[in-house]
């Protein structure tokens, strides 16, 4: 009872708070002010300081973060602004709160306006300086650290950034060329040898090329693209997980943390004016079709029998609203054929493209006589608009079944890379793994936290379980994670620590807010809660510590929620009742052994040598621009590149299979077959996966342990 009712005590703030929108908006309409922008910011600013997690004043300091987070999001690499063009914005440095409060755009439309005639500008900058060849015998340098870089002092200044910045593209690209000629003259000495003017001409046509296609996309780009910018520096001021989404991102972010949409089932690129099919989906539409291929040209699209429309030159967004549809919706498509450059029109009936790389897989691995089970879990995925539609937790407790049907004794959950997604899912996964019990705390801005429980008492898996994580295994992964730490109900396997994203979002449609706006305003991603573990820690910053830390590439790199600027702050709260399961009977002693094993590995020193030096690579940013020094400092890396190039060379020589009812599959899936057979040739090859499965090994059930000493 006491749940519900704070459920519904936070439910009934959201409703009053919208009600009193509907009001206000009301009289906006009535000062005939409906002007997009405006509106955007007038629900933006209220939804924020009366829902959001942090009680954030809009002040001094807040103004200063949305200046500051403007600026860096439209010219991070200081090619537009100068100091001259600095000196006129921080004249409002400190004024934008006011400004906000007012439904004021001054600022925005002053640094928009000065960066539409930058972007005019900056054409004639790298036409100009392409045109001739560079001095590469000149000593001088570059650093790429542009947060410490000043704002250039005057527009001759400028010109010499730009300058730089085109020289060690240019000269990037001579170096490749070179490494390549020297590939192909050690294999045939009578390949014909470019000269260095020759390939520095041909080098700077290139960097041309790659310019001009990026102005196109830059020049695509509308007002509600560059709002949208000034919208996220607005909302990120109160968490880095605070986002604006237009109606565009909003649909990919349904579609990823579905795992499905509804289309033709083609990945497309923009080159140039023309859209390229880049990749077909296995099993979607355009695939089973069949004509369709990588490398076509989309040059019209039709709705059925009607008029097609060209899409030649059409922002790539644009001409995805066009492809994609609904289901059951037929689509035109006239392309321009690779293979010969043929026209031809292509009929293609849409339909629900599943992502199957979203979804959970598994493989079977045999270890001293045991069968054991690697599941890879890429997301916490589901569907809230369709209940039918499968999700995370429903397809892990199926896999699970069907490993128990094969006699596997042990699970691997590899949560590496895995971002999170539903909180829904990752309790219901986790109540698979446990008896009742509470899984997750969550806590609304000045409430107390409510407890989140399994309260279905079955247990679909009662055996040992490794959890294998990484640096970028975050939110719902760590909730998840943390539950089976914490019931002491598996061993927690990875990098030092997980991300640490400890919150939870909730997204708005703006339009609720402002009901009397007739065009889509978009949706606002808003940090509600922070989750807590059932030891009462947050897993924010934090985030969940391995109980066996193994070395990897990211080892010394900063990377994590702890490294974002803004980031909310670890505490914790009051631990909820629970009882650990206490699984195993040798759990120190496994976690030991593991320690020494990895301690003692060739294999994890080197990946730890490795870590160390991708640390100071990062760390030097200074970039010499005489071509003599540029190829000896490149040398030089290569050479100590050469000493890791064998890091992750590792075979385990065991054999990974896929589960019998996937076997069933692959009679009609070959795309789904050879899938499985580069994952299982990775697993293979994969040192993490190795010393899970060693641990997984030694790891004894209390019960079994007991049942042997009688």
């Amino acid at each position: 009872m006491k749940t519900n009712f704070k459920i519904s005590t936070t439910l009934l703030a959201f409703l009053l708070l919208i009600n009193t929108f509907s009001t206000n908006s009301a009289e906006i309409n009535a000062t005939n002010d409906p002007e997009k922008d405006k509106v955007l910011v007038y629900v933006l600013k209220n939804i924020l300081t009366r829902g959001h997690f942090v009680v954030k004043e809009m002040n001094d300091d807040f103004s200063e973060h949305v200046y500051n987070s403007f600026l860096e999001g439209l010219d991070s690499s200081k090619r537009y602004f100068t100091q001259k063009d600095i000196k006129e914005f921080s004249k409002y440095k400190y004024q934008i709160d006011n400004q906000l409060l007012r439904d004021d755009l001054t600022f925005y439309k002053l640094v928009y306006g000065r960066f539409l005639e930058k972007i005019k500008n900056a054409k004639s900058y790298y036409e100009d300086l392409l045109a001739q060849p560079f001095n590469f015998d000149k000593n001088e340098t570059i650093d790429l650290d542009y947060k410490n870089l000043p704002f250039a002092k005057n527009d001759n200044e400028l010109i010499d950034y730009w300058r730089k910045q085109l020289k060690l593209q240019t000269l990037s690209r001579i170096q490749e060329q070179t490494a390549i000629q020297k590939n192909k003259l050690e294999k045939d000495k009578n390949y014909p040898v470019k000269s260095f003017k020759t390939l520095e001409k041909e080098a700077r046509a290139e960097v041309l090329k790659n310019m001009e296609e990026l102005y196109i996309r830059i020049e695509e780009l509308e007002n509600d693209d560059w709002f949208s910018t000034f919208l996220n520096s607005v909302v990120g001021a109160f968490d880095p997980h605070t986002t604006y989404m237009d109606p565009d991102i909003k649909e990919r972010f349904d579609q990823n943390i579905s795992g499905k949409l509804e289309g033709i089932g083609a990945r497309l690129q923009k080159k140039g004016i023309y859209t390229h099919v880049s990749e077909l989906v296995a099993g979607g539409p355009a695939s089973k079709q069949g004509d369709l291929e990588p490398g076509d040209i989309i040059l019209k699209v039709a709705q059925g029998d009607e008029e097609p429309l060209d899409i030649v030159g059409m922002r790539l967004d644009d001409a995805i609203k066009f492809i994609k549809g609904k289901k059951g919706t037929e689509v035109q498509l006239t392309v321009k054929k690779k293979i010969d450059g043929s026209i031809q029109v292509i009929s293609i009936i849409r339909d629900v493209v599943q992502l199957d790389e979203t979804f959970v897989k598994s493989s079977i691995v045999e270890k001293n006589g045991k069968k054991y089970a690697i599941i890879d879990l890429p997301s916490f995925y589901i569907d809230f608009s369709d209940n039918n539609y499968r999700d995370s937790a429903k397809d892990m407790e199926k896999e699970i079944e069907r490993l128990k049907a094969e006699g596997v004794s042990g699970l691997i959950v590899d949560l590496r890379n895995n971002g999170g997604g539903s909180l829904k899912t990752a309790i219901e996964i986790s109540g698979l793994f446990i008896d009742k019990g509470p899984i997750v705390q969550v806590k609304y801005r000045g409430e107390n936290p409510i407890v989140k429980e399994d309260i279905d008492p079955t247990v679909q898996w009662d055996g040992a379980v490794v959890v294998l994580v990484n640096e970028f295994s975050a939110s719902a992964s760590e909730i998840f994670a943390a539950a089976m730490q914490d019931y002491k109900r598996g061993v927690i396997l990875g990098g030092n620590q997980t991300y640490g994203k400890g919150t939870v979002q909730n997204i708005l449609p703006i339009n609720q807010f402002y009901p009397k706006y007739e065009k889509d305003l978009g949706y606002l991603k808003m940090t509600i809660q922070k989750f807590y573990r059932v030891n009462g820690g947050s897993t924010q910053k934090e985030g969940v510590y391995s109980d066996i830390a193994m070395p990897s590439r990211l080892s010394y790199m900063k990377y994590g929620e702890r490294d974002l600027d803004g980031a909310l702050n670890w505490d914790k709260v009051p631990q909820a009742k629970y009882t650990q399961t206490n699984t195993y009977a040798n759990f120190n002693d496994v976690v030991y052994n593991s320690k020494q094993r990895i301690a003692n590995s060739e294999n994890f020193k080197m990946v730890n040598e490795y870590a160390k030096w991708l640390k100071e690579n990062q760390d030097d940013t200074s970039f010499s621009l005489n071509y003599k020094r540029f190829f000896a400092e490149n040398e030089l890396k290569e050479k100590e590149a050469d000493k890791f190039k064998s890091v992750f060379d590792y075979k385990s020589n065991l054999t990974f299979t896929s589960p019998k009812y996937e076997k069933d599959l692959f009679k009609n899936d070959k795309d789904l077959a050879d899938k499985r057979i580069a994952w299982h040739k990775n697993l293979s090859k994969d040192m993490y996966i190795s010393e899970a499965l060693n641990v997984l090994s030694e790891l004894k059930l209390r019960e079994q342990s007991e049942s042997i000493k009688n």
